[in-house]
């Protein structure tokens, strides 16, 4: 199970030292808020490192925090200031569940191709089992940004169809990536690559790729299929930060934060902006769009990375400690370090000597990594509130907002 929800709200110098650095909050916020708090003197020491880089939490240009640089759409102090959880919001996914009812067969039918061979690569990972987590953010989107927009809140064609490539350009990265991680399991059954082999797999990432290009192509709208078109180019350079480290430790929060935009957050992200072009020209609904799934984004990475120390095979999908099996330093170890610097030279050699994920996993144990990790990520879900708050009030506005909630809970 993942850190209990009255556990987030606890202070912690080491969180609010990346939050500040990758949230563009003012210094003096930070020197209140870490006065406070019980840091360490290496938690110090990054503090001066990343006021010095400033703001660089995501690719184009920071998120500014300042309230007189903010001006409210739609006024929604109550759900602005806090995560709730209001019985009286509709479950995100029950809401989503009609649009969504045949998402998965539609998406065979953009795959329609004679080879059965790869016709059975291409569906294998489309069978319905899923939970479909992306369309359903994308298709809540864009019904909140249509009653934003006066538009009584129905579900343009052309937004169900970036539901659709949204889950498709997903599965082919998942598909490429067990390929380059030579993952046995997904999902609770073999890999493609297990079964078909590397080589085969790799073709039918490509060729669900190209249907996803298609299907965008055809919505004929070239601010969406160039907003869309970032996401394909960050998960390629996503995948590239992740075969690297930084030896500079107080590098790595950056390294790490910047690859999971890149391999997580920004399909969500320009997902979420290209159902809100569609419908609303104004850049600030965009914008609003934009940084509700790519905090949301960043914040679903991030308790994965806990889940992968606290959850047990079965409830996560994947085995236990398989980031560090692979090499990977997430949030709970790069926190743990700051209390143990004995991982520095264990990250530098991505765990690769006999004992070294053993003795990660300890110490990140020990530590509180995995609190800190999950205090990051509430207050990137308080951020996704606050910017979707500013959307007019809508059923589909409110299921977003509890979300988030549902999300830091999860334990699988």
């Amino acid at each position: 199970m993942a850190v209990p929800w009255s556990l987030c709200w606890r202070s912690s110098a080491g969180a609010a030292v990346v939050l500040d650095w990758c949230c563009g909050l003012s210094r003096r916020a930070f020197t209140h808020t870490a006065s406070a708090s019980r840091g360490t003197a290496s938690s110090s020491a990054l503090t001066q490192v990343l006021f010095r880089q400033g703001p660089v939490h995501n690719l184009n240009k920071p998120m500014i925090l300042a309230r007189h640089r903010f001006r409210c759409l739609y006024s929604t102090p109550r759900v602005c200031c806090s995560i709730h959880s209001d019985a009286k919001l509709k479950d995100p996914f029950s809401l989503a569940q009609k649009d969504l009812q045949d998402l998965y067969e539609d998406i065979k039918k953009q795959l329609l191709v004679s080879k059965a061979e790869l016709k059975a690569l291409c569906d294998y990972y489309f069978d319905g089992k899923g939970k479909a987590f992306r369309p359903m953010i994308v298709i809540l989107m864009a019904r909140a940004c249509n009653v934003h927009s006066n538009k009584e809140g129905v579900l343009l064609p052309a937004q169900r169809s970036i539901a659709m490539i949204s889950e498709m350009i997903h599965t082919a990265s998942l598909v490429h990536d067990d390929v380059i991680d030579d993952s046995d399991t997904r999902r609770g059954k073999n890999t493609i690559n297990k079964l078909w082999g590397e080589k085969k797999a790799i073709l039918a990432g490509d060729f669900i790729l190209s249907a996803a290009s298609m299907a965008l192509a055809r919505i004929g709208n070239n601010t969406v299929v160039s907003v869309l078109s970032q996401v394909i180019e960050d998960l390629v350079r996503g995948e590239f930060m992740q075969l690297g480290s930084k030896e500079n430790e107080n590098e790595r929060f950056k390294h790490y934060l910047e690859k999971t935009f890149k391999k997580t957050a920004s399909l969500i992200a320009n997902s979420c902006k290209a159902v809100s072009i569609l419908v609303n020209s104004d850049p600030e609904v965009h914008e609003i769009a934009y940084q509700y799934g790519r905090n949301v984004g960043i914040a679903f990475q991030l308790v994965d990375d806990i889940l992968d120390f606290t959850s047990c095979a079965n409830r996560l999908g994947k085995p236990s400690a398989a980031d560090l099996k692979l090499g990977l330093a997430t949030g709970p170890v790069l926190f743990a370090c700051q209390q143990f610097p004995e991982l520095h030279a264990m990250i530098m050699r991505r765990f690769s000597t006999d004992g070294d994920v053993d003795r990660a996993w300890q110490y990140v144990l020990k530590s509180d990594g995995v609190e800190q990790t999950n205090y990051l990520a509430q207050h990137y879900c308080q951020e996704a509130i606050r910017q979707i708050s500013r959307l007019r009030p809508s059923t589909e506005r409110d299921a977003l907002i509890r979300l988030t909630e549902l999300m830091l809970r999860r334990d699988k």
